[in-house]
């Protein structure tokens, strides 16, 4: 297949950038000859793989972390519909969090990586579809690969993002957690699952999976497939800052399912809205807040997954 490489030089904390060099060595070893491009702002991962697409690459492999996944993905549709039908999806995750990567039992090694993007075979995946209000007041449109959540989650992005970065990626993080656990109460939302009738409810976070993992590694979904045609739905209420420290272990085994104040189901469609501002996680980014509307588009894109044939519960 004919390869376009989009890399976010500053995943895994700049490191992708610095050792750039070394990794297309290895990836011209593998794979011959590619395209490439480093994105410099937000959304150009998804100018860069449109127009890669548009230019006649079929294999569109996103080098960074989620957020760089998340715009990779989006850019390989225009309209709403796929520039092209046929183009695959590859990924070298190198990013700090790795959430999508951890469904599918993916390493970091550059080496099972390379072992994917050779292997000729690809597998459909689910992708959702979000319809949300961003901060401008605009509708606008998302989709996304792993997970999209609100509630506290959304309050974390945004701290994170108003956090100074001198200190790091992690400690960062870290520190923009602790003050949205500490300041977050649970608010009120107002649900529309599928055809049901609606349904008004307090949450801590409200998640809606394709994948297992969000948060750098918490088992959000246990069950989730991302090639079974419906998302699972996490909902935490009653959560508070201590709950997040003295059940971490089940949070990020999955064992949480099992505790009072966790509720889940699947479905393919789900609506929510809030008098309340309640913010939106898509895959790591923050990019607006409720109402929305969520859609699962199965199989919707093309994965080089390796040898394995999908992802099912």
């Amino acid at each position: 297949m004919k390869t376009f490489v989009v890399i976010n030089p500053h995943s895994a904390n700049r490191e992708t950038g610095k050792r750039w060099a070394e990794t297309r060595a290895k990836l011209r070893r593998a794979l011959g000859s590619f395209g490439e491009e480093f994105t410099a702002r937000p959304m150009h991962a998804t100018q860069i793989a449109a127009h890669a697409i548009k230019d006649g690459y079929d294999c569109i492999v996103a080098a960074g972390g989620d957020g760089t996944l998340n715009e990779v993905v989006n850019g390989f549709f225009e309209g709403g519909k796929p520039i092209n039908p046929e183009a695959v999806l590859g990924v070298i995750p190198l990013g700090t969090g790795g959430d999508f990567r951890r469904t599918f039992g993916w390493s970091v090694d550059l080496k099972s990586s390379l072992a994917r993007l050779e292997c000729t075979d690809a597998v459909p995946m689910d992708l959702g579809m979000l319809e949300y209000t961003a901060h401008s007041g605009e509708q606008a449109t998302r989709l996304f690969a792993n997970v999209c959540s609100f509630g506290v989650s959304g309050l974390v992005d945004r701290e994170v993002n108003q956090t100074s970065k001198i200190l790091g990626g992690r400690l960062s993080f870290l520190i923009g957690t602790t003050k949205a656990l500490l300041k977050y109460k649970d608010q009120t939302v107002e649900l529309t699952v599928d055809d049901q009738p609606p349904e008004k409810t307090r949450i801590t976070t409200l998640a809606v999976a394709n994948g297992r993992y969000f948060g750098g590694g918490m088992c959000v979904a246990p069950d989730a497939a991302p090639s079974d045609g419906f998302f699972d739905v996490t909902v935490w209420a009653g959560y508070a800052f201590g709950d997040f420290i003295f059940k971490a272990k089940a949070l990020y085994d999955g064992s949480h399912v099992n505790l009072p104040g966790t509720r889940c189901f699947k479905c393919r469609r789900l609506s929510a809205a809030s008098g309340q501002e309640v913010l939106l996680d898509v895959d790591g980014e923050q990019p607006g807040r409720l109402p929305c509307r969520l859609t699962i588009l199965p199989g919707a894109i093309r994965l080089k997954a390796g040898n394995q044939r999908s992802v099912r519960s």
